[in-house]
């Protein structure tokens, strides 16, 4: 046999009860949508060295010598490196704005 469950509310309206619902619905359907959109964000690309060379115009032995000054920012996963793309791209504005 089924049991019925019931709930009295006291000291609220029932249009006051809708206005409270209403509100914590709202804000689920915020914070789902804004969970959504971090999965929908563009992916960072990742470059190998052969790869930034390429983009950048340059030598590898350059690339190398541009890690070890600073000038880039490599990524190591084991024995792979790699680079951000966003980033070699925002170091070629760099360049350009301090001549």
């Amino acid at each position: 046999m089924s049991q019925k469950i019931m709930t009295e509310i006291h000291g609220i309206s029932p249009e006051e009860l809708k206005e409270s619902i209403l509100t914590d619905v709202k804000k689920e359907l915020v914070n789902l949508v804004e969970k959504l959109n971090l999965f929908n964000k563009p992916q960072e690309e990742f470059l190998t060295r052969k790869e930034a060379a390429k983009l950048l115009k340059i030598s590898l032995v350059t690339i190398t010598d541009w890690n070890k000054k600073g000038i880039l920012n490599p990524y190591r996963l084991g024995n792979l490196i790699r680079y951000k793309k966003s980033e070699l791209e925002e170091a070629m504005v760099q360049i350009n704005q301090e001549q």
